[in-house]
């Protein structure tokens, strides 16, 4: 069992990789450094994706999360390499990064960084009554 921080994400194969369905997890713990003054920033990820051939894998992701812990970091930086590493690691259908950082300043502030496959689109919402 590790406990250490990891920069990778660990993937396994997608049990459904015919059907189009949404894979969602909210991160409440990640905190990275604030790159001005090293204090802690906090955040919630919330991440949502439809995968194609590959899924995050729980652990290694939370190992990954982790990785952030003592790097100083801008909010929109950190998003952005967040996002571009998942995607480069299972790519994916779409996914979409939302970062809400706490207070700092008095600003909160919520980065939101997508990313779509070229080709896909999504189903028609179904409007239930």
């Amino acid at each position: 069992m590790s406990t250490k921080p990891s920069t990778s994400l660990g993937t396994f194969p997608n049990p459904a990789p015919q059907r189009d369905y949404t894979i969602r997890m909210t991160m409440p713990e990640f905190t990275c450094l604030c790159p001005m003054t090293g204090q802690p920033d906090f955040a919630t990820l919330k991440l949502e994706y439809v995968p194609d051939q590959l899924c995050l894998e729980l652990k290694a992701l939370k190992l990954y999360i982790w990785s952030f812990r003592d790097r100083g970091c801008y909010h929109e930086a950190v998003t952005n390499e967040i996002i571009g590493n998942m995607v480069a690691t299972v790519a994916p259908r779409f996914l979409r990064l939302t970062a809400e950082f706490l207070v700092r300043g008095g600003i909160y502030t919520t980065i939101v960084a997508e990313h779509r496959a070229a080709g896909w689109t999504p189903a028609a919402t179904v409007q239930l009554p």
